[in-house]
C-alpha cells in the first residue's frame, strides 16, 4: 500500500493527473499476467484476447 500512496503523491504534488489512467492499466495487467501464470479460474478468460 506505500507504493500506492508514493504514487498518487507523485501524482498529485507533480499535477501529472493523466499518468492514472497508464498506471491503473499496467497494474492491472500485471494481475492478469500473476494471475495467468498461477493456473486459476481467469486462464480461460485470456484466450479470447
Amino acid at each position: 500500500m506505500e507504493t500506492l500512496k508514493e504514487i498518487w503523491m507523485f501524482l498529485r504534488v507533480r499535477k501529472k493527473f493523466w499518468l492514472a489512467p497508464i498506471i491503473l492499466a499496467l497494474m492491472l495487467l500485471g494481475l492478469l499476467i500473476v494471475f495467468a501464470g498461477q493456473g486459476s479460474m481467469v486462464t480461460p478468460f485470456l484466450y479470447a484476447f
